[in-house]
């Protein structure tokens, strides 16, 4: 135990005397998380809106009026013909084209009816979808309105439209902000990529110095130099997740509605799965650049498919199935419901156990590729 305790206590100070290698660890995953959870959104906004209104009536006008007020839209200008709109389009200056026909509001009154056509940029196709769901809630509430506002006669006796209501409950969170859901994925991430990459690394930069063949005709046993060489990142990985819970509690507002004791008893089995893929890796590289490629490699796929940024549901089913071996997967999962929903040990136990065996597998296979001389 003494040999271990001396390993790690050699591991704290060579990382705080690096000083460069301090900003990365504190500084820049907090900064990260501050601007990656304002910039990764779904939102769209500012969607460049334009028109061609044939009509030029009270009801044309009415309904334009309606994208006006949006927070969704900017209206850019209006044309006078549709050709003139489709090259602004090509041009990327314009997202979406609403064309008013002739005799809107007559049609209206006399049919009850009327055409509407809407062209939107679809290159994003996300995006697409996005705004043909802003476009259509707007014209369908233009469209109750305007019923509930014509008389329907029916044996000479007037009956006023009647309209359904819907009333929504958003549960979990029901100010729909979008940084609510994304804040505690990106700590995810955070936690998860300084970890790999400093773990990864830490191994093989004894390689490139030298002095890990000098350890390793020393009577330390191959289990006491890797715990204590793992254990600090370890460590840090539970203060950044630390650190990054308070900023989402008291900067972006985040709710803990369960109990963040189930959070850190995840992350620190967890933890030990990146460590031990970064011991993987270490193992089969002999330079730090290419140490860096490998975890740079499987944590761009691991990001990827771990529901973060598309729903895994979205996915097609042969992803899906492949996301069941990803460890990000589950803390994704885990830390949105326990914060969210406020999740208890038996809704997360299955998920916890899948990760408990990643950890017995990923770092038994680790130290017996790890090479040592006795």
């Amino acid at each position: 135990m003494k040999t271990i305790l001396f390993i790690i206590q050699k591991e704290f100070r060579q990382i705080f005397r690096n000083k460069a290698m301090l900003p990365i660890i504190f500084v820049l995953p907090l900064v990260q998380l501050l601007i990656l959870s304002n910039a990764a959104s779904f939102e769209i906004k500012n969607i460049k809106f334009s028109y061609i209104d044939n009509d030029h009536s009270t009801a044309s006008r009415e309904l334009i009026s309606k994208f006006q007020a949006s927070n969704y839209f900017n209206i850019i200008e209006s044309f006078s013909s549709k050709k003139e709109a489709n090259l602004q389009m090509e041009k990327g200056k314009v997202d979406v084209i609403l064309e008013i026909p002739n005799h809107f509001e007559r049609d209206l009154l006399t049919e009850k009816k009327t055409p509407l056509s809407v062209s939107i940029n679809a290159i994003d196709g996300a995006s697409a979808g996005v705004e043909n769901v802003y476009i259509s809630q707007i014209i369908n509430s233009y469209n109750q309105k305007i019923q509930s506002q014509l008389y329907q006669y029916n044996d000479t006796r007037f009956v006023q439209a009647q309209n359904i209501v819907t009333i929504p409950s958003f549960w979990y969170n029901n100010t729909l902000n979008y940084k609510t859901f994304m804040v505690p994925g990106i700590l995810v991430l955070l936690v998860t990529m300084l970890t790999l990459f400093l773990s990864s690394m830490n191994i093989v930069r004894e390689k490139e110095i030298g002095t890990l063949e000098q350890i390793n005709v020393t009577p330390i046993k191959k289990h006491q130099f890797i715990i204590g060489k793992l254990f600090p990142f370890w460590v840090l990985g539970l203060i950044i997740l630390t650190v990054g819970l308070t900023i989402a509690k008291f900067i972006f507002n985040v709710p803990i509605l369960g109990n963040i004791g189930l959070i850190y008893l995840f992350t620190t089995v967890y933890l030990l799965v990146i460590l031990g893929i970064g011991l993987i890796i270490s193992n089969h590289t002999e330079t730090q650049q290419q140490a860096m490629f490998l975890a740079w490699f499987f944590s761009v796929i691991f990001i990827l498919m771990s529901g973060l940024f598309t729903p895994i549901e979205s996915m097609p089913t042969w992803a899906q199935n492949i996301t069941l071996f990803n460890p990000i997967r589950y803390f994704v999962e885990i830390i949105r419901m326990v914060l969210l929903k406020g999740a208890t040990f038996s809704d997360i136990s299955r998920p916890f156990l899948i990760i408990v065996c990643y950890a017995i597998v990923l770092n038994g296979f680790a130290v017996w590729t790890y090479k040592k001389t006795n």
